[in-house]
């Protein structure tokens, strides 16, 4: 139900109004992957990001390699709080919110 109230919603603005600020897609995100706890471990993901690499490559139990490292990342507090952050490695699902 909320989904298909969501979607008429949705096509009832033109496509400019489409248009989110990068700080609150990151936020979405954020709000997104806390709901999902736990999530597929890291050592079954095929894209990461340089963080999420050490800890799939780190000697630590699966418990750990199931939580999300962007919780207590710098580039999730960026991306958070600024319109276009200074996050530049690649993967990083929050670099993709950046403003153009």
């Amino acid at each position: 139900m909320p989904e298909e109230f969501l979607e008429a919603l949705a096509g009832r603005t033109g496509p400019a109004e489409r248009k989110a600020p990068s700080r609150l897609k990151a936020r979405v995100y954020t709000a997104l992957l806390a709901a999902q706890s736990p999530l597929l471990s890291l050592s079954k993901t095929p894209r990461l990001c340089v963080f999420e690499q050490v800890v799939r490559i780190a000697p630590v139990g699966e418990r750990l390699k199931s939580g999300n490292p962007c919780r207590v990342c710098h580039a999730r507090i960026l991306a958070e709080n600024l319109a276009n952050p200074p996050i530049w490695w690649p993967n990083c699902p929050y670099t993709g919110f950046k403003s153009s």
